[in-house]
């Protein structure tokens, strides 16, 4: 399984790629999102959620944690209110090392 950094390198190259799939095969059937107040459930909503976001760009300043508990923080910018603005991603994986739990929140 990828370390905290490979995987958090990984997890914003899909998150940007063209390649829809790249992103959500990184996920976890059952995986549980907590984003902008809002809780999102499975793999469906996953993908509706992230229909809805417009494109960005994500600058990684930092990536720490274990292989199944990480956090980065990154940059992000884009066509969006209040761009750029520091977001912490918090990730729990499976031993296969897919995303479980996804936590996004404003970096304090």
């Amino acid at each position: 399984m990828k370390d905290a950094e490979e995987f958090a390198e990984e997890y914003f190259a899909a998150a940007t790629d063209t390649d829809r799939e790249r992103y959500f095969c990184l996920f976890d059937d059952d995986v549980v999102v907590h984003d902008d107040g809002r809780s999102l459930r499975g793999l469906a909503a996953v993908r509706r959620w992230h229909g809805e976001v417009p494109p960005v760009r994500y600058d990684l300043r930092e990536a720490a944690g274990t292989a199944t508990a990480c956090h980065a923080v990154a940059v992000v910018s884009g066509d969006f209110p209040g761009s750029p603005v520091t977001l912490r991603f918090t990730f729990e994986r499976d031993a296969r090392g897919r995303i479980t739990l996804l936590g996004i929140e404003p970096e304090a």
